[in-house]
């Protein structure tokens, strides 16, 4: 369940992003030429992607990506402060009035250091380990050695995802160390032979190993085929049906040349 305190701190980022927008220059009055992207840091390195190319084709256009977190990306398009809001969790109950989309799937990956000889862990064992009920690699066929659990922090969509997924309303270890991207918890991961760390699953490289799902590997194939389940939607979410600059960008998004972009770089296109 979560925590009185970890809802005001989603609260605070989501404000603290917002004001952030709010004193952009030219911000004041957003043009038709100008489009305002923030949210989720999962799904943003992929907006900025998108947006790069979107930019060679229409340099007149300008695609604006910041990052803040999903929570704070839904408020954002809730209140008008951005033009769209990237999320990379579902939305909940209360956020449905908002218009969205699913650009892409992506699988949430389970990293430790390529070291650590552990190839395979169950759903139960990865929420104990989070939980702290098993603290010691030892436990799970690995070397006598503590546990090194990282986390994102409170309002990331990749918490979140991993929370729903995961954890199954448990809470995560108040001692776990916090990271606030999936870049931040990749290289912690792969500096320390101890730590396990949550990531998208496409920014796994050779510098972390992604580890099996009771016997199912961490693949796109295997997201797409649904044997591994460990994956969650990334969302753009506008406050109402887009218009204008927003409109064409996503249309853009969801065009074929889009989808290509979006599976070069390790996602599984809607």
């Amino acid at each position: 369940m979560k925590t009185e305190n970890t809802l005001l701190r989603k609260a605070f980022t989501a404000i603290i992003l917002i004001l952030f927008i709010s004193v952009l220059p030219a911000c004041g009055g957003k043009s038709d030429a100008r489009v305002i992207v923030a949210g989720s840091t999962s799904v943003q390195p992929y907006a900025e992607v998108l947006a790069e190319e979107y930019a060679s084709l229409f340099p007149k256009n300008e695609i604006d990506v910041q990052g803040g977190g999903s929570a704070a990306g839904i408020m954002a398009a809730e209140t008008g402060a951005a033009n769209i809001g990237m999320s990379s969790r579902a939305l909940r109950e209360d956020e449905k009035g908002l218009w969205a989309v699913e650009i892409a799937k992506d699988g949430l990956a389970v990293i430790v250091n390529p070291k650590n000889p552990v190839p395979d862990l169950t759903l139960e064992q990865i929420r104990n380990i989070y939980t702290a009920e098993i603290s010691n690699w030892g436990e799970l066929g690995g070397p006598e050695a503590k546990i090194h659990i990282i986390a994102r922090e409170a309002g990331s969509g990749t918490r979140s995802a991993f929370e729903d997924l995961v954890m199954s309303g448990y809470e995560i270890n108040p001692k776990a160390i916090v990271q606030n991207s999936n870049g931040a918890v990749r290289q912690l991961v792969s500096g320390d032979p101890n730590s396990i760390g949550f990531i998208s699953l496409g920014l796994v490289d050779h510098t972390v190993k992604a580890v099996a799902l009771e016997g199912v590997e961490a693949s796109m194939e295997n997201i797409f085929n649904e044997s591994y389940s460990l994956f969650r939607p990334f969302l753009f979410v506008v406050k109402s049906a887009p218009e204008g600059l927003t409109a064409e960008f996503i249309d853009f998004v969801l065009s074929t040349e889009g989808k290509n972009i979006l599976s070069d770089e390790g996602l599984i296109p809607y």
